[in-house]
């Protein structure tokens, strides 16, 4: 490792780091100081791009401490058995690297998480002390996220929520066979009893005291997880389930969905290509109607195919189509509940469908103004001086919204 210099291990480290997904890439376009014009960049080793609560898109230095485990996960590139290149940060590199970058306008924020070495307490000792050096010695008072080890002691968990705007503890995988296949070395209750202790501190921390003094934040920004897609072999409908298991029982800010990606020398037992990336962007979409548009996983799943959401339309036109008796919807008189049911309808196109309506009646130009996806929305709603006819009930609608099929190529 003494071979190795800072550059050679961000670029071996933060690559490694890819495969999280707790930070989605903003699709910023691409820009950098080095030519001497401007501050700052976006677009160097370890930078990544992920979404705060209110919308803003920050820049976070996104890497792993090490990738060196003792796990051997199948699915997991950096697992032990596997041969790649390895590499390791000191505490002082992480904590320097953070603050360079930050000086230089490069980040807003740190995405730290680790491969397991020597054992899961002292690789957690680690990460809460980079934190810590950030917060207390460096004054660093940007975004902090964690991966946590599931099998730490509390008491660096603890530590960690305190240090830390977000904690996160990954699933890996949807059900516990998969795990006991694919990952036999971890222990499924020991994530959850781990999550539901994150939940407990979080929420203590809510708590004011019998002298009227609130005590330390604790992972203000919450907890999320993540579930590999396509390893193990569970459908939609156990990934989803187990989602809102998850939401229900931990409160979990976000769950995440990571395509299995294949990868050298792995087991026989995994797939040899990837899920389609449609299927993750899918179970996003699923996820999203789960959380804000009223819809229970019984009524997403009742219309996918074997369990799996269907590929070529999102969720909620699919539910649309196998359920056309609830259409058209006037949007003049429907209540919220339904008109978040109209596929191309947004929450905020709905919030302005009602506001709006307190003053006059709504026409079709009107929801296109309001943002709505009048593609899609049009064979689903009537309004002031629209209706869609016999377009709703046409054998052929769900033609309309299936992509054309393309011509295959040789080259």
């Amino acid at each position: 490792m003494t071979g190795k210099t800072l550059e050679s291990k961000l670029a071996i480290l933060s690559d490694a780091a890819k495969y999280d997904a707790s930070c989605a890439s903003s699709g910023s376009t691409k820009r950098d100081s080095r030519d001497g014009k401007g501050l700052g960049s976006n677009q160097d080793s370890g930078i990544c791009h992920a979404y705060a609560p209110d919308g803003r898109c920050i820049s976070l230095l996104k890497i792993l401490m090490t990738n060196f485990c003792i796990y051997d996960c199948a699915y997991c590139i950096n697992r032990a058995s596997s041969n790649v290149a390895r590499a390791r940060f000191s505490v002082d590199e992480v904590v320097r690297l953070t603050i360079d970058f930050y000086r230089r306008n490069y980040i807003e924020g740190l995405f730290l998480s680790s491969g397991v070495i020597r054992s899961p307490d002292a690789t957690m000792a680690d990460m809460v002390e980079i934190a810590r050096k950030l917060r207390e010695e460096e004054n660093f008072r940007g975004y902090i996220h964690l991966k946590t080890i599931p099998d730490a002691a509390p008491e660096l968990i603890a530590e960690a929520g305190r240090l830390a705007d977000r904690l996160s503890i990954n699933v890996e995988l949807p059900t516990e066979a998969g795990m006991k296949t694919f990952a036999s070395e971890k222990n499924p209750s020991q994530i959850r009893r781990a999550m539901a202790d994150v939940r407990l501190r979080k929420q203590a921390a809510g708590d004011t005291t019998h002298t009227g003094r609130r005590p330390p934040k604790f992972a203000p920004a919450g907890q999320s997880t993540q579930m590999i897609v396509g390893a193990d072999g569970s459908n939609d409908a156990a990934i989803l389930g187990e989602s809102t298991r998850l939401y229900a029982s931990y409160q979990l800010k976000r769950v995440y969905y990571s395509a299995f990606s294949p990868i050298p020398d792995s087991t026989s037992r995994l797939p040899l290509i990837s899920p389609p990336l449609a299927r993750e962007h899918r179970l996003y979409q699923a996820d999203w109607l789960l959380r804000f548009y009223g819809f229970d996983l019984p009524e997403i799943i009742g219309v996918s195919r074997d369990g799996n959401l269907d590929l070529e339309l999102d969720p909620k036109l699919a539910w649309a189509l196998a359920h056309r008796e609830v259409f058209p919807v006037d949007i003049n008189r429907a209540d919220r509940e339904l008109l978040l049911r109209v596929p191309g309808f947004g929450v905020k196109t709905v919030n302005r469908i009602l506001s709006t309506r307190r003053y006059r009646r709504i026409r079709y130009e009107d929801v296109v103004r309001m943002g709505g996806s009048m593609k899609k929305a049009r064979s689903f709603i009537t309004a002031q001086g629209w209706s869609p006819g016999g377009l709703t009930d046409e054998a052929g609608l769900r033609a309309r919204f299936v992509p054309p099929p393309q011509q295959l190529t040789l080259f």
